[in-house]
């Protein structure tokens, strides 16, 4: 890392050891637990502008999943690159450091199943859900994988997504519906400069579920068919309406499982609504969240 990215994320950060490995994870405020859960090729950094606006009221917990941001990168023979294995840390975080209390979790891309996966483990712990461009449930009926996505699966043992940092940027700035200044982007790339940097990046596309006999569909499946024990949650659903991979859609797929939730539309926003479209982001999910009843 160059470290221009240093400036826009002034945290500490912690770190837990996982089984011989650690996670990295952010833990600002106090009050109620504000759990954000990121995804694919991103980290806590992405949750930066959200968690200096609700700490003063929050206790705003924002994990690096293993192989991304600041945690430690293990080789697959030491850990598991899929979505069982990312839900499984994402407990063992929580109950140790926040076992107790209402939870208000917030999620983006990849994160959205994972959080999503923890959340209909622990229905009661769930005070509301905020879902950024994600996903909780298998591709939405007649929805074809991006052919991009699929072609970076890969075919070639990690080629070309871990061999190219030309190629990472491609994907990273596709994301944003707006150009991303360069200390943003150092922030996004730097961490997975590299060929075992990139691993996790990678290992996530590869563990999309498109199929019976990929690894993480009976995970998705357990998930999705357990979403009604979270239908009554208060819910806000922002969309940045030019995303190329969880599109409208997937907004759609939401609103059908969960009737009740409120939903926000950013026209000029991306998948990187935080990026595209942070101040008016954030100030609708504060809005939002000051509205819920107290615990």
């Amino acid at each position: 890392m160059n470290g221009a990215w240093k400036p826009l994320y002034p945290f500490a950060g912690r770190r837990i050891d996982l089984g011989g490995y650690a996670m990295h994870y952010l833990d600002e405020g106090a009050g109620e637990t504000a759990l954000m859960v990121h995804g694919n090729p991103t980290w806590s950094f992405y949750f930066r502008e959200l968690v200096k606006a609700l700490s003063p009221a929050y206790r705003c917990i924002a994990p690096d999943h293993v192989g991304m941001g600041l945690s430690d990168r293990p080789d697959d023979a030491r850990y598991d690159y899929t979505l069982s294995s990312r839900v499984d840390d994402l407990d063992r975080l929580m109950e140790r450091v926040a076992p107790k209390g209402p939870v208000t979790l917030i999620v983006h891309d990849w994160g959205g199943m994972i959080g999503m996966s923890w959340a209909v483990r622990r229905p009661e712990r769930i005070k509301a859900v905020v879902a950024l461009n994600t996903s909780c449930f298998r591709l939405p009926p007649g929805k074809t994988f991006p052919p991009l996505l699929r072609a970076l699966r890969g075919r070639l043992g990690g080629l070309p997504l871990r061999g190219s940092g030309l190629v990472r940027k491609l994907i990273l700035t596709s994301c944003a519906a707006q150009p991303l200044p360069p200390a943003v982007l150092d922030g996004y790339l730097s961490p997975c400069g590299g060929w075992n940097e990139s691993r996790a990046i990678h290992r996530f596309v590869q563990d999309i579920p498109l199929g019976p006999g990929d690894r993480a569909w009976d995970a998705v499946v357990e998930t999705e068919g357990r979403l009604g024990l979270l239908r009554d949650a208060p819910m806000l659903l922002a969309w940045g309406m030019r995303d190329w991979v969880f599109d409208e859609d997937f907004l759609n797929g939401w609103i059908a499982r969960f009737p009740k939730a409120a939903v926000e539309r950013f026209p000029d926003g991306g998948h990187f609504l935080l990026e595209d479209r942070a101040e008016e982001a954030v100030a609708r999910i504060k809005g939002f969240l000051a509205r819920l009843v107290p615990a």
